[in-house]
């Protein structure tokens, strides 16, 4: 045969153990760092997850106190406006302390003079 005709002949590496060694990837520190490594991150996730849980637990509890503190007011509101009302007033005036309502035609007013 020709020259021409033959394709050239590369150099293939032997199928020992060190083509072996050379052709295998390897990882960076192994396979046990980054399972670990891993882990960590998987645990550092679920860290963060509870604590969100546990906020939103005190935040609901914190939503619901606020709920019913409202309703406090609201009733104490109600009670100061019935306790305040005028004819409450006069009724305790008069049946408990024993006044009377002023005649308006024995009123005197004293005018005072300027300051």
């Amino acid at each position: 045969m020709s020259a021409i005709a033959q394709a050239p002949r590369v150099a293939r590496p032997r199928r020992g153990s060190s083509a072996r060694l050379k052709a295998k990837p390897q990882l960076l520190g192994g396979g046990v760092v980054w399972i670990v490594l891993f882990a960590a991150l998987l645990a550092g996730v679920v860290a963060v997850n509870v604590a969100v849980l546990r906020l939103n637990v005190e935040l609901d509890r914190t939503g619901q106190e606020r709920s019913q503190l409202k309703a406090d007011v609201a009733a104490l509101r109600s009670e100061l406006s019935s306790t305040a009302a005028t004819s409450r007033i006069e009724r305790v005036a008069t049946e408990e302390l024993g006044l009377a309502l002023a005649d308006p035609e024995t009123t005197t007013y004293v005018t005072l003079g300027p300051r």
